[in-house]
């Protein structure tokens, strides 16, 4: 039996940032990961679906190369080849994370790792063999997969969840697409650019049903421009394969439909990965499949703690990481470290146009008490945006009326997930409309219109 100061389980956003704070802090750290380091995100998530959609980006801007006086002829796209760089851009990125282990002196197990009580665990390696560790302290994050429902389960092979999704063998004329969260989304996107025939089914009233309602209703108009099909307030209650399509049975509105399709992606959320890491001989408590805990990690078992996916949503991995440090830094007894605040966490979705937000949507503002001032501009009135050739889409802000409060921020556009930062900074500051309206943006950039929208709030609007 070997002993160690902190064990994590689970080498993703989450578990390989924690290990890396952990060993700054001059702790002895073991990670254990049963499949490969970086997790989802950086091997089957964040990471590779940005590299698809990078593809779709270039190849919508060579679609509109005229537009801007270029003239490119007999172009074609290699979907083998999409897909092989963007497995290449995750085994470089996983290899990094390899790297910083060894830089940092993190002892890595490749294996699967279970609970035995407090503080003791059982490490079954690669290679069959079976270990026991202890530490004062084990941070579950394990992360989450993607959530079956009954009669309709992925296969990856006509019905695709993420990882079928993104290692498609065939590139389908005609796809269906099962919720329009942030993953449903981007896939929907990115296969509609390289002109897949694309429908969207969503269950509840809108698609993007996180977001503020005008970003909602704005990117529904998008994609259906782009020529998606979106079906809202919709339930796909069957799935019938045949040899090489699907036929799928669809209630929207008490009307029965169907619809024959090559393939169909199954993005309607996930599920923590709770089981087989021996929680059972803890104290710790599972609901709904996620693992309980207080604001800074705790589990109800002394010296166990979760973080990431499989300790609740938001699902994000800067979500995962910021826990992870969080959590190491609480147990390492460092002055001033701060719970989480889950309102200052930002959402962003790489579609096009691309979506981004932090904290209250207008309708949840206003739900809890809040008088509110709202403004709103549109990329149409900004020089750098129509110089891109992407005016479409606008930031909204919401401000407490009494207290000038940052509330939230909702955008649609051209490079919101980049820009989103800055108001994340302000609501971290806790900063006003006051120092927003003094704060001086560089022109010209799309920054520009962030100000334009607090302008906007205060009826200060200088070019709309």
């Amino acid at each position: 039996m070997s002993q160690t100061d902190l064990i994590i389980i689970g080498g993703g956003p989450g578990g390989y940032v924690a290990a890396i704070r952990a060993a700054q802090l001059g702790m002895k750290v073991t990670v254990v990961e049963r499949e490969h380091l970086g997790g989802i995100c950086l091997n089957w998530g964040c990471i590779p679906t940005k590299a698809l959609l990078r593809s779709s980006e270039i190849l919508n801007l060579i679609k509109h190369s005229e537009n801007f006086g270029i003239s490119v002829q007999g172009f074609s796209f290699d979907l083998e080849k999409i897909v092989a760089r963007s497995r290449k851009v995750a085994g470089q990125l996983t290899g990094g994370v390899k790297g910083l282990m060894k830089k940092n002196k993190i002892e890595v197990i490749d294996g699967r790792a279970s609970l035995l009580g407090k503080g003791k665990m059982q490490v079954t390696a690669a290679d069959g063999k079976v270990s026991e560790i202890t530490a004062k302290n084990i941070i579950l994050a394990t992360g989450a997969r993607a959530r079956n429902l009954p009669g309709l389960e992925a296969d990856n092979k006509l019905i695709w969840d993420y990882k079928g999704a993104l290692q498609p063998d065939v590139m389908p004329k005609s796809l269906l697409v099962v919720g329009s969260g942030a993953i449903g989304i981007e896939f929907a996107s990115f296969f509609r650019a390289l002109g897949a025939d694309v429908t969207v089914v969503e269950v509840m009233d809108r698609i993007l049903p996180v977001e503020d309602e005008d970003v909602s209703a704005f990117a529904k108009k998008a994609f259906e421009k782009q020529g998606m099909k979106i079906l809202t307030k919709a339930t796909v209650k069957k799935l019938v394969k045949g040899s090489n399509n699907v036929t799928a049975t669809i209630e929207q509105a008490g009307n029965i439909s169907t619809v024959t399709v090559d393939r169909v992606i199954m993005a309607v959320g996930i599920t923590g990965n709770v089981e087989n890491i021996g929680l059972e001989n803890t104290k710790a408590k599972v609901d709904r499949g996620h693992i309980l805990i207080n604001k800074w990690g705790e589990t109800d078992e002394p010296g166990l703690w979760a973080i990431g996916d499989v300790a609740g949503p938001p699902w994000l991995a800067h979500k995962a990481s910021h826990e992870g440090v969080v959590a190491v830094e609480k147990i390492a007894g460092v002055k001033g470290v701060h719970p989480l605040d889950a309102g200052n966490i930002p959402g962003c979705t790489y579609c096009s146009p691309q979506v981004a937000s932090v904290g209250m949507t207008e309708a949840k503002a206003k739900a809890a008490g809040h008088q509110v001032k709202v403004g709103k501009f549109s990329f149409i009135g900004n020089g750098k945006a129509i110089a891109l050739g992407e005016p479409e889409g606008f930031i909204k802000t919401v401000f407490d009326a009494k207290t000038g409060e940052l509330l939230g921020a909702h955008m649609i556009g051209p490079e919101v997930t980049e820009m989103i930062q800055g108001y994340v900074v302000a609501r971290t500051l806790e900063t006003t409309e006051a120092e927003l309206m003094h704060t001086v943006f560089p022109h010209p950039t799309l920054s520009e219109a962030m100000h334009e929208s607090v302008l906007d709030a205060f009826g200060r609007v200088i070019h709309m």
